[in-house]
């Protein structure tokens, strides 16, 4: 008799598969986008860079003017002593969360909105960045690291600079020991065994002389839990 695959284990929800959401310090996101940030500026001061085992990158707590505080990201080279300003009069600055209109070409930017104040949703693991390479009146194209370019609304906003902590990969981890204790940091399964090691009996693409699947990757939408492995419902595989 085999036994469950990991896609079903999951979905069961258990404690091995759990966020540990009680140990992170809080959501990512920019100040809400209300009339100040439409017609001008708001100055912030920078309390504290926090080092959060949700996110890949460090945390910066920023208090505005009147009260308000928001937990965002940390971009390269800021301090405590620094102060940034967010609206559409902000100076393009290193820091500073401007619309996407007061942008200009070759800027370096992250935690890119889709929708003018949704927080931002883009370009947000440490060391990574995007970099606008074309505008229109209402529309900015921007470019991400992969090459692959979006067109978005000159009205949602981004903040200038590079996300800090892009060097934690470059120290490769030597023990496996280590990287499970890295992997029980943050509650991921470790270590994970490939499909194709496993015995037919234990995941589809199992069995087999050699590792090779035996099938097609690509599987119906409609495939029950136990088969919905590899490129589900894809419309297209390998590169374009």
């Amino acid at each position: 008799m085999g036994k469950r695959i990991i896609s079903q284990r999951r979905g069961r929800g258990t404690q091995t598969y759990r966020s540990p959401s009680h140990r992170f310090v809080g959501s990512v996101a920019n100040r809400p986008y209300d009339n100040i940030e439409k017609t001008g500026e708001i100055f912030g001061k920078i309390l504290d860079i926090i080092n959060c085992p949700g996110h890949s990158a460090p945390l910066m707590e920023v208090e505005f003017e009147g009260g308000g505080r928001i937990l965002t990201l940390a971009p390269l080279g800021i301090n405590t002593n620094n102060k940034i300003s967010s609206g559409k009069t902000a100076k393009v600055e290193v820091g500073n969360t401007v619309p996407l209109s007061s942008t200009s070409i070759g800027t370096q930017i992250h935690n890119i909105e889709t929708q003018a104040g949704d927080g931002g949703k883009f370009v947000k693991s440490a060391g990574s960045f995007a970099r606008v390479i074309s505008k229109t009146d209402k529309k900015v194209t921007i470019q991400f690291k992969s090459k692959k370019t979006k067109e978005i609304s000159s009205n949602c906003r981004a903040t200038i600079g590079i996300v800090a902590g892009g060097g934690r990969m470059d120290k490769p981890v030597l023990k496996a020991g280590k990287k499970a204790k890295i992997m029980k940091g943050k509650n991921k399964l470790f270590p994970k065994t490939s499909g194709v090691a496993m015995n037919a009996v234990d995941h589809p693409f199992g069995s087999g002389r050699g590792r090779h699947m035996g099938k097609p990757r690509t599987v119906s939408r409609n495939a029950p839990p136990g088969r919905k492995v590899g490129s589900i419902a894809s419309k297209r595989t390998g590169k374009k």
